[in-house]
């Protein structure tokens, strides 16, 4: 076991290969279900756990499987376990279903899934393929609770279903257009970010270097003159 791959894929979905902010896929989800936290957490999970168990059974089967069959072969492993969550969510959250069976129902031809499975699952070990999709999972619903967070604050005055008096309230369109102006905003600067901590470790990274033959010779005259 890898340690070091461990901790690179399970930290790679979460930032630097986040799912929503960076690779940018499962963008309808994201604007759609994202009017509130609840909403955006309960989506963000039933696609976490789909992820999970996705990428472990390609993960496992990536020697049985065809090479010319194997979309219709993940296809049919993620349906069967959006179909769990299906049932899951019918006996346990009727409500929550009602509004959500559509977006459910979508998760799989989710780009995230189908994207992990064919690139990561079907090429590594079981264990780090678990890691990915809890990692993607994590990424992506952590992009749409603070998307839902800012959206329902916001567009909704309220937070996690409380309302706040006094505030006001954005009409159907206007926070259909203001989530799409906060996706985007939060895109930029979760990126902005990103590219300042690569800069700052790159700067760090050659100032630890051992200096070379000619650059001791450089520094050397420089500091005579």
């Amino acid at each position: 076991m890898d340690r070091r791959k461990l901790k690179d894929t399970f930290l790679g979905g979460i930032i630097k290969n986040n799912p929503t902010f960076v690779l940018v896929l499962g963008t309808c989800p994201t604007i759609a279900m994202t009017t509130s936290l609840f909403q955006a957490f309960a989506m963000g999970v039933a696609t976490m756990f789909v992820l999970v168990f996705s990428n472990l059974f390609v993960s496992l089967l990536r020697n049985l499987i065809p090479d010319k069959v194997r979309i219709p072969c993940y296809i049919v492993i993620i349906s069967t376990f959006v179909i769990i969550v299906q049932m899951v969510m019918q006996r346990y959250l009727p409500d929550l279903y009602s509004t959500m069976n559509q977006f459910i129902t979508l998760i799989v031809v989710n780009c995230i899934i189908l994207a992990r499975a064919e690139s990561f699952a079907s090429c590594n070990k079981p264990l780090y393929s678990v890691v990915d999709g809890l990692s993607m999972g994590l990424g992506f619903t952590g992009a749409l609770c603070l998307i839902g967070i800012i959206r329902e604050f916001f567009a909704g005055g309220s937070f996690a279903g409380m309302s706040i008096p006094g505030f006001p309230v954005m009409d159907t369109n206007g926070a259909k257009a203001f989530g799409f102006i906060v996706f985007g905003c939060l895109m930029a600067l979760f990126n902005f970010v990103i590219q300042k901590l690569n800069e700052r470790k790159e700067k760090m990274k050659k100032a630890s270097l051992p200096l070379s033959d000619g650059r001791v010779e450089e520094l050397k005259e420089g500091g005579a003159q």
